[in-house]
Protein backbone atom coordinates (compact mmCIF):
# COMPACT_ATOMS: atom_id res chain seq x y z
CA UNK A 1 0.00 0.00 0.00
CA UNK A 2 2.85 2.39 0.77
CA UNK A 3 4.35 1.73 -2.66
CA UNK A 4 1.01 2.45 -4.30
CA UNK A 5 0.68 5.66 -2.29
CA UNK A 6 4.12 6.76 -3.43
CA UNK A 7 3.17 6.15 -7.08
CA UNK A 8 -0.02 8.18 -6.67
CA UNK A 9 1.88 10.99 -4.97
CA UNK A 10 4.46 11.08 -7.78
CA UNK A 11 1.66 11.20 -10.38
CA UNK A 12 0.00 14.11 -8.61
CA UNK A 13 3.28 15.97 -8.37
CA UNK A 14 3.79 15.48 -12.10
CA UNK A 15 0.29 16.82 -12.79
CA UNK A 16 0.94 19.89 -10.66
CA UNK A 17 4.47 20.44 -11.83
CA UNK A 18 5.88 22.21 -14.86
CA UNK A 19 3.36 23.58 -17.38
CA UNK A 20 4.80 21.37 -20.13
CA UNK A 21 3.50 18.34 -18.21
CA UNK A 22 -0.05 19.56 -18.74
CA UNK A 23 -2.38 18.98 -21.65
CA UNK A 24 -3.50 21.51 -24.22
CA UNK A 25 -7.06 22.53 -23.41
CA UNK A 26 -9.39 22.22 -26.37
CA UNK A 27 -7.84 19.18 -28.00
CA UNK A 28 -10.51 16.87 -29.40
CA UNK A 29 -11.49 13.77 -27.45
CA UNK A 30 -12.05 10.63 -29.55
CA UNK A 31 -15.81 11.16 -29.25
CA UNK A 32 -15.75 14.86 -30.13
CA UNK A 33 -18.35 16.06 -32.65
CA UNK A 34 -17.06 16.79 -36.13
CA UNK A 35 -16.70 20.57 -36.03
CA UNK A 36 -14.70 20.54 -32.79
CA UNK A 37 -11.56 19.74 -34.79
CA UNK A 38 -9.10 22.59 -35.23
CA UNK A 39 -9.08 24.35 -38.56
CA UNK A 40 -6.27 24.49 -41.11
CA UNK A 41 -4.67 27.76 -39.97
CA UNK A 42 -1.74 28.00 -37.59
CA UNK A 43 -2.51 30.23 -34.63
CA UNK A 44 -0.61 33.20 -33.27
CA UNK A 45 -1.30 35.08 -30.04
CA UNK A 46 -0.35 38.51 -28.73
CA UNK A 47 -1.20 40.59 -25.67
CA UNK A 48 -2.24 44.20 -26.26
CA UNK A 49 -3.50 47.01 -24.02
CA UNK A 50 -6.14 49.61 -24.82
CA UNK A 51 -7.01 52.62 -22.66
CA UNK A 52 -10.58 53.89 -22.55
CA UNK A 53 -10.22 57.41 -21.22
CA UNK A 54 -12.71 59.69 -19.46
CA UNK A 55 -15.10 56.97 -18.29
CA UNK A 56 -17.47 57.19 -15.35
CA UNK A 57 -15.90 55.70 -12.22
CA UNK A 58 -19.18 54.31 -10.94
CA UNK A 59 -17.69 52.84 -7.77
CA UNK A 60 -16.76 56.35 -6.56
CA UNK A 61 -20.12 57.99 -7.28
CA UNK A 62 -21.42 59.98 -4.30
CA UNK A 63 -23.85 62.83 -3.81
CA UNK A 64 -20.90 65.16 -3.57
CA UNK A 65 -19.14 63.64 -6.62
CA UNK A 66 -21.88 62.37 -8.95
CA UNK A 67 -19.68 62.07 -12.05
CA UNK A 68 -16.11 60.99 -11.19
CA UNK A 69 -13.97 60.03 -14.20
CA UNK A 70 -11.30 57.40 -14.78
CA UNK A 71 -9.30 55.63 -17.49
CA UNK A 72 -10.22 51.98 -17.94
CA UNK A 73 -7.16 50.00 -19.00
CA UNK A 74 -8.21 46.86 -20.86
CA UNK A 75 -5.72 44.05 -21.37
CA UNK A 76 -6.58 42.10 -24.52
CA UNK A 77 -5.47 38.68 -25.68
CA UNK A 78 -5.56 38.42 -29.48
CA UNK A 79 -5.52 35.12 -31.40
CA UNK A 80 -5.23 35.14 -35.21
CA UNK A 81 -4.23 33.01 -38.23
CA UNK A 82 -0.45 33.08 -38.29
CA UNK A 83 2.47 32.47 -40.65
CA UNK A 84 4.95 30.67 -38.43
CA UNK A 85 8.67 31.24 -38.89
CA UNK A 86 10.97 28.28 -39.47
CA UNK A 87 11.19 26.31 -36.24
CA UNK A 88 8.39 28.27 -34.55
CA UNK A 89 5.84 26.03 -32.82
CA UNK A 90 2.23 26.49 -31.80
CA UNK A 91 3.03 26.56 -28.11
CA UNK A 92 2.72 29.18 -25.43
CA UNK A 93 2.25 29.23 -21.67
CA UNK A 94 -0.55 31.39 -20.32
CA UNK A 95 -0.35 32.85 -16.81
CA UNK A 96 -3.60 33.52 -14.94
CA UNK A 97 -4.53 33.77 -11.26
CA UNK A 98 -6.66 31.76 -8.86
CA UNK A 99 -9.14 33.30 -6.46
CA UNK A 100 -12.29 35.38 -6.54
CA UNK A 101 -10.77 38.82 -6.07
CA UNK A 102 -7.97 40.46 -4.12
CA UNK A 103 -7.45 40.23 -0.35
CA UNK A 104 -9.38 36.99 0.18
CA UNK A 105 -7.33 34.82 2.60
CA UNK A 106 -9.42 31.74 1.79
CA UNK A 107 -8.73 32.08 -1.96
CA UNK A 108 -5.60 34.17 -2.42
CA UNK A 109 -4.71 35.45 -5.88
CA UNK A 110 -2.08 32.88 -6.76
CA UNK A 111 -0.58 32.70 -10.27
CA UNK A 112 -0.95 29.46 -12.22
CA UNK A 113 0.06 28.45 -15.73
CA UNK A 114 -1.32 26.27 -18.49
CA UNK A 115 -0.38 25.42 -22.06
CA UNK A 116 -1.77 26.96 -25.21
CA UNK A 117 -1.62 25.84 -28.84
CA UNK A 118 -0.61 29.22 -30.24
CA UNK A 119 2.70 30.81 -31.24
CA UNK A 120 3.48 33.89 -29.16
CA UNK A 121 3.98 37.03 -31.30
CA UNK A 122 3.94 35.09 -34.58
CA UNK A 123 3.52 37.03 -37.82
CA UNK A 124 -0.06 37.15 -39.14
CA UNK A 125 -1.02 35.57 -42.44
CA UNK A 126 -0.77 38.45 -44.95
CA UNK A 127 -3.33 39.49 -47.52
CA UNK A 128 -6.50 38.16 -45.85
CA UNK A 129 -9.17 39.88 -43.76
CA UNK A 130 -10.95 37.79 -41.13
CA UNK A 131 -14.18 38.23 -39.14
CA UNK A 132 -13.81 39.47 -35.58
CA UNK A 133 -14.92 37.62 -32.43
CA UNK A 134 -14.92 39.57 -29.15
CA UNK A 135 -14.90 37.40 -26.00
CA UNK A 136 -16.10 38.62 -22.60
CA UNK A 137 -15.53 36.68 -19.37
CA UNK A 138 -17.64 36.21 -16.24
CA UNK A 139 -17.53 38.00 -12.86
CA UNK A 140 -14.87 37.33 -11.85
CA UNK A 141 -12.96 35.75 -14.70
CA UNK A 142 -10.22 36.49 -17.18
CA UNK A 143 -9.47 36.87 -20.86
CA UNK A 144 -7.79 33.44 -20.78
CA UNK A 145 -10.55 31.32 -19.30
CA UNK A 146 -11.92 30.15 -22.69
CA UNK A 147 -8.64 29.54 -24.53
CA UNK A 148 -9.92 26.16 -25.77
CA UNK A 149 -12.46 28.10 -27.86
CA UNK A 150 -10.46 31.20 -28.77
CA UNK A 151 -7.56 29.18 -30.20
CA UNK A 152 -9.98 26.87 -32.02
CA UNK A 153 -11.80 29.76 -33.71
CA UNK A 154 -8.54 31.44 -34.76
CA UNK A 155 -7.49 28.21 -36.46
CA UNK A 156 -10.70 28.44 -38.51
CA UNK A 157 -10.07 31.94 -39.82
CA UNK A 158 -11.19 34.43 -37.18
CA UNK A 159 -9.40 37.16 -35.28
CA UNK A 160 -10.41 36.60 -31.65
CA UNK A 161 -10.00 39.33 -29.03
CA UNK A 162 -10.66 38.45 -25.38
CA UNK A 163 -11.00 41.22 -22.81
CA UNK A 164 -9.84 41.53 -19.22
CA UNK A 165 -12.64 43.74 -17.90
CA UNK A 166 -11.27 46.05 -15.17
CA UNK A 167 -12.79 45.51 -11.69
CA UNK A 168 -14.17 42.20 -12.91
CA UNK A 169 -11.18 39.83 -13.10
CA UNK A 170 -10.03 37.41 -10.41
CA UNK A 171 -7.11 39.72 -9.76
CA UNK A 172 -8.99 43.01 -9.35
CA UNK A 173 -12.63 42.14 -8.61
CA UNK A 174 -14.48 45.14 -7.18
CA UNK A 175 -18.08 46.31 -6.81
CA UNK A 176 -20.70 44.60 -8.99
CA UNK A 177 -22.04 47.95 -10.21
CA UNK A 178 -18.96 48.39 -12.38
CA UNK A 179 -19.63 45.13 -14.19
CA UNK A 180 -23.31 45.94 -14.69
CA UNK A 181 -22.53 49.34 -16.18
CA UNK A 182 -19.34 48.83 -18.14
CA UNK A 183 -19.68 45.59 -20.10
CA UNK A 184 -21.47 47.23 -23.03
CA UNK A 185 -19.05 50.15 -23.10
CA UNK A 186 -16.04 47.81 -22.96
CA UNK A 187 -17.39 45.67 -25.81
CA UNK A 188 -18.08 48.65 -28.07
CA UNK A 189 -14.77 50.32 -27.21
CA UNK A 190 -12.86 47.16 -28.12
CA UNK A 191 -14.80 46.91 -31.39
CA UNK A 192 -13.93 50.52 -32.25
CA UNK A 193 -10.32 50.04 -31.16
CA UNK A 194 -9.84 46.93 -33.29
CA UNK A 195 -11.47 48.77 -36.21
CA UNK A 196 -8.86 51.52 -35.86
CA UNK A 197 -6.02 49.00 -35.59
CA UNK A 198 -7.34 47.16 -38.66
CA UNK A 199 -7.17 50.18 -40.94
CA UNK A 200 -4.37 49.98 -43.51
CA UNK A 201 -1.39 51.99 -42.39
CA UNK A 202 -2.38 51.98 -38.70
CA UNK A 203 1.00 50.59 -37.67
CA UNK A 204 -0.67 47.83 -35.68
CA UNK A 205 -0.06 44.21 -36.62
CA UNK A 206 -3.84 43.88 -37.19
CA UNK A 207 -3.76 46.40 -40.08
CA UNK A 208 -5.66 44.85 -42.98
CA UNK A 209 -6.29 41.66 -40.99
CA UNK A 210 -9.79 42.22 -39.58
CA UNK A 211 -13.21 42.73 -41.18
CA UNK A 212 -15.06 44.38 -38.30
CA UNK A 213 -18.28 44.52 -40.32
CA UNK A 214 -18.52 40.80 -39.54
CA UNK A 215 -18.27 40.78 -35.74
CA UNK A 216 -19.60 38.37 -33.13
CA UNK A 217 -19.80 38.80 -29.37
CA UNK A 218 -19.14 35.74 -27.20
CA UNK A 219 -19.92 36.22 -23.52
CA UNK A 220 -20.01 34.01 -20.45
CA UNK A 221 -22.23 34.76 -17.43
CA UNK A 222 -21.81 38.54 -16.93
CA UNK A 223 -20.12 38.52 -20.34
CA UNK A 224 -23.35 37.06 -21.71
CA UNK A 225 -25.31 39.77 -19.95
CA UNK A 226 -23.04 42.38 -21.53
CA UNK A 227 -23.30 40.82 -24.99
CA UNK A 228 -27.11 40.88 -24.89
CA UNK A 229 -27.11 44.44 -23.55
CA UNK A 230 -24.74 45.47 -26.34
CA UNK A 231 -26.91 43.73 -28.96
CA UNK A 232 -30.08 45.61 -28.02
CA UNK A 233 -31.47 44.15 -24.80
CA UNK A 234 -32.01 47.38 -22.87
CA UNK A 235 -32.29 46.84 -19.12
CA UNK A 236 -35.54 47.39 -17.24
CA UNK A 237 -36.49 50.36 -15.10
CA UNK A 238 -36.19 48.12 -12.04
CA UNK A 239 -32.61 47.20 -12.95
CA UNK A 240 -31.55 50.85 -13.12
CA UNK A 241 -31.63 50.88 -9.32
CA UNK A 242 -28.90 48.23 -9.19
CA UNK A 243 -26.27 50.92 -9.90
CA UNK A 244 -25.65 53.98 -7.69
CA UNK A 245 -27.16 57.25 -8.83
CA UNK A 246 -29.35 55.58 -11.46
CA UNK A 247 -26.33 55.48 -13.77
CA UNK A 248 -27.48 52.27 -15.46
CA UNK A 249 -30.20 54.28 -17.23
CA UNK A 250 -27.73 54.79 -20.09
CA UNK A 251 -28.27 51.09 -20.90
CA UNK A 252 -32.04 51.13 -20.39
CA UNK A 253 -34.69 50.15 -22.90
CA UNK A 254 -36.46 53.27 -24.12
CA UNK A 255 -33.41 55.48 -23.75
CA UNK A 256 -33.05 57.16 -27.16
CA UNK A 257 -29.27 57.41 -26.91
CA UNK A 258 -29.03 53.72 -26.03
CA UNK A 259 -31.14 52.76 -29.04
CA UNK A 260 -28.97 54.89 -31.33
CA UNK A 261 -25.84 53.06 -30.21
CA UNK A 262 -26.93 49.70 -31.61
CA UNK A 263 -23.95 48.63 -33.71
CA UNK A 264 -24.76 47.09 -37.09
CA UNK A 265 -21.29 45.54 -37.29
CA UNK A 266 -22.34 42.95 -34.70
CA UNK A 267 -23.85 40.09 -36.67
CA UNK A 268 -24.05 37.30 -34.05
CA UNK A 269 -24.03 36.67 -30.29
CA UNK A 270 -23.04 33.55 -28.36
CA UNK A 271 -24.32 33.78 -24.77
CA UNK A 272 -22.99 31.15 -22.36
CA UNK A 273 -25.09 31.01 -19.17
CA UNK A 274 -26.00 34.71 -19.45
CA UNK A 275 -26.84 36.30 -16.11
CA UNK A 276 -29.84 38.53 -15.56
CA UNK A 277 -32.96 36.65 -16.63
CA UNK A 278 -33.75 35.39 -13.14
CA UNK A 279 -32.94 38.77 -11.60
CA UNK A 280 -35.50 40.86 -13.57
CA UNK A 281 -32.74 42.75 -15.36
CA UNK A 282 -34.85 42.69 -18.52
CA UNK A 283 -38.57 42.93 -19.15
CA UNK A 284 -40.33 41.71 -22.28
CA UNK A 285 -39.85 44.98 -24.15
CA UNK A 286 -36.13 45.04 -23.40
CA UNK A 287 -35.57 41.48 -24.61
CA UNK A 288 -37.54 42.22 -27.76
CA UNK A 289 -34.86 44.76 -28.64
CA UNK A 290 -32.44 41.99 -29.68
CA UNK A 291 -32.54 41.44 -33.44
CA UNK A 292 -29.15 39.77 -33.79
CA UNK A 293 -29.03 35.96 -34.10
CA UNK A 294 -28.14 34.38 -30.75
CA UNK A 295 -26.81 30.99 -29.67
CA UNK A 296 -27.58 30.41 -25.99
CA UNK A 297 -25.69 27.67 -24.11
CA UNK A 298 -26.56 26.64 -20.55
CA UNK A 299 -26.88 23.86 -18.01
CA UNK A 300 -30.42 23.11 -16.84
CA UNK A 301 -29.23 23.10 -13.21
CA UNK A 302 -27.58 26.52 -13.42
CA UNK A 303 -27.84 27.94 -9.89
CA UNK A 304 -26.09 31.24 -10.72
CA UNK A 305 -27.87 32.55 -13.82
CA UNK A 306 -30.93 30.34 -13.36
CA UNK A 307 -32.39 28.16 -16.09
CA UNK A 308 -36.21 28.00 -16.16
CA UNK A 309 -36.51 31.59 -14.93
CA UNK A 310 -33.10 32.58 -16.30
CA UNK A 311 -31.51 31.43 -19.55
CA UNK A 312 -34.65 29.72 -20.88
CA UNK A 313 -36.60 32.92 -20.20
CA UNK A 314 -34.04 34.95 -22.16
CA UNK A 315 -34.15 32.48 -25.04
CA UNK A 316 -37.94 32.61 -25.20
CA UNK A 317 -38.07 36.39 -24.69
CA UNK A 318 -35.70 37.49 -27.47
CA UNK A 319 -38.61 37.18 -29.86
CA UNK A 320 -37.18 39.32 -32.66
CA UNK A 321 -33.98 37.28 -33.00
CA UNK A 322 -33.37 33.97 -34.69
CA UNK A 323 -32.04 31.97 -31.73
CA UNK A 324 -30.88 28.56 -30.61
CA UNK A 325 -30.51 27.02 -27.14
CA UNK A 326 -28.11 24.19 -26.34
CA UNK A 327 -28.76 22.71 -22.89
CA UNK A 328 -26.45 20.45 -20.90
CA UNK A 329 -28.81 18.24 -18.91
CA UNK A 330 -27.52 18.11 -15.35
CA UNK A 331 -25.09 20.95 -16.02
CA UNK A 332 -24.66 23.90 -13.69
CA UNK A 333 -23.11 27.29 -14.47
CA UNK A 334 -19.68 26.32 -15.84
CA UNK A 335 -20.74 25.64 -19.42
CA UNK A 336 -18.06 27.94 -20.90
CA UNK A 337 -14.59 27.82 -19.26
CA UNK A 338 -11.51 25.68 -19.69
CA UNK A 339 -11.22 22.58 -17.51
CA UNK A 340 -9.77 23.21 -14.05
CA UNK A 341 -5.97 23.37 -14.11
CA UNK A 342 -4.03 21.09 -11.73
CA UNK A 343 -3.31 24.06 -9.45
CA UNK A 344 -7.05 24.39 -8.77
CA UNK A 345 -7.25 20.95 -7.20
CA UNK A 346 -5.74 22.36 -4.01
CA UNK A 347 -8.82 24.49 -3.24
CA UNK A 348 -12.40 23.19 -3.67
CA UNK A 349 -13.76 26.67 -4.40
CA UNK A 350 -11.16 27.33 -7.11
CA UNK A 351 -11.87 23.89 -8.58
CA UNK A 352 -15.64 24.42 -8.58
CA UNK A 353 -15.28 27.78 -10.31
CA UNK A 354 -14.26 25.89 -13.47
CA UNK A 355 -15.43 22.28 -13.08
CA UNK A 356 -18.85 20.71 -13.53
CA UNK A 357 -20.10 18.11 -11.01
CA UNK A 358 -21.70 15.85 -13.65
CA UNK A 359 -20.15 16.72 -17.01
CA UNK A 360 -16.53 16.31 -18.10
CA UNK A 361 -15.29 19.80 -18.94
CA UNK A 362 -13.31 18.56 -21.95
CA UNK A 363 -16.46 17.04 -23.38
CA UNK A 364 -18.33 20.32 -22.89
CA UNK A 365 -15.45 22.19 -24.56
CA UNK A 366 -15.62 19.97 -27.65
CA UNK A 367 -19.39 20.29 -27.95
CA UNK A 368 -19.12 24.07 -27.59
CA UNK A 369 -16.44 24.20 -30.29
CA UNK A 370 -18.71 22.22 -32.62
CA UNK A 371 -21.84 24.34 -32.25
CA UNK A 372 -20.08 27.71 -32.08
CA UNK A 373 -18.16 26.81 -35.25
CA UNK A 374 -21.42 26.02 -37.07
CA UNK A 375 -23.25 29.10 -35.78
CA UNK A 376 -20.50 31.62 -36.48
CA UNK A 377 -19.66 29.98 -39.78
CA UNK A 378 -23.23 30.57 -40.90
CA UNK A 379 -23.68 34.07 -39.49
CA UNK A 380 -20.23 35.58 -40.20
CA UNK A 381 -19.01 33.63 -43.22
CA UNK A 382 -22.12 32.31 -44.95
CA UNK A 383 -20.76 28.78 -44.78
CA UNK A 384 -23.11 25.88 -45.67
CA UNK A 385 -23.29 24.53 -42.12
CA UNK A 386 -27.01 24.87 -41.42
CA UNK A 387 -27.41 21.10 -41.32
CA UNK A 388 -25.48 21.02 -38.05
CA UNK A 389 -28.13 23.29 -36.49
CA UNK A 390 -31.24 21.91 -38.21
CA UNK A 391 -31.59 18.96 -35.89
CA UNK A 392 -34.47 16.44 -35.75
CA UNK A 393 -38.05 17.62 -35.15
CA UNK A 394 -39.19 18.85 -31.75
CA UNK A 395 -40.62 16.45 -29.20
CA UNK A 396 -43.97 17.09 -27.55
CA UNK A 397 -42.43 19.24 -24.81
CA UNK A 398 -40.74 21.56 -27.32
CA UNK A 399 -37.21 20.21 -27.06
CA UNK A 400 -34.96 18.05 -29.19
CA UNK A 401 -33.46 15.23 -27.17
CA UNK A 402 -30.81 13.33 -29.11
CA UNK A 403 -31.08 9.72 -30.10
CA UNK A 404 -28.00 7.82 -31.28
CA UNK A 405 -26.99 8.81 -34.79
CA UNK A 406 -29.56 11.58 -35.26
CA UNK A 407 -27.44 14.68 -34.67
CA UNK A 408 -25.29 15.61 -37.65
CA UNK A 409 -21.60 15.60 -36.85
CA UNK A 410 -21.85 13.51 -33.68
CA UNK A 411 -20.37 9.99 -33.56
CA UNK A 412 -22.89 7.24 -33.02
CA UNK A 413 -23.98 6.90 -29.39
CA UNK A 414 -22.27 10.20 -28.47
CA UNK A 415 -25.12 12.75 -28.68
CA UNK A 416 -26.43 12.18 -25.16
CA UNK A 417 -27.31 14.40 -22.23
CA UNK A 418 -28.15 17.33 -24.48
CA UNK A 419 -31.23 19.24 -25.52
CA UNK A 420 -31.60 21.57 -28.48
CA UNK A 421 -34.16 24.27 -29.20
CA UNK A 422 -34.60 26.69 -32.10
CA UNK A 423 -37.01 29.60 -32.38
CA UNK A 424 -37.09 31.85 -35.45
CA UNK A 425 -37.54 35.60 -35.23
CA UNK A 426 -41.21 36.50 -35.23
Amino acid sequence: MKAVSRVVAVALLMMMGAPHAQEYFGDARPDAPELAARGPAKVGVRTLVAEHRDQLDVLRVTEQAPNPRTTRQLTLEVWYPAALAHGQAEHTVYTDVLGAGPNDPKRPNTPFQFNGRAARDAAPVPGTSYPLVIVSHGYPGSRLQMSYLTENLASKGYVVVAIDHPESTRADKAGFASTLLNRRFDDLFVLDTVAAWARPGSGNFLAGLVDVDRTALVGYSMGGYGALNTAGAGVSAAAVGFVPGGKLAVNQHGNVQYAQQRDARIKAVVAFAPWGGAHKVWDADGLAGVRTPVLFISGDQDDVAGYQDGVLRLFEGTVNADRYLLTYVGGRHNSAPNPPSPAMWRNPDDFQSYAEPVWDSRRINNINQHFVTAFLGIELKGQPLQGYLDLPPLTADGTIKPAPGLWQGFPKRAALGLEWRHLPAR
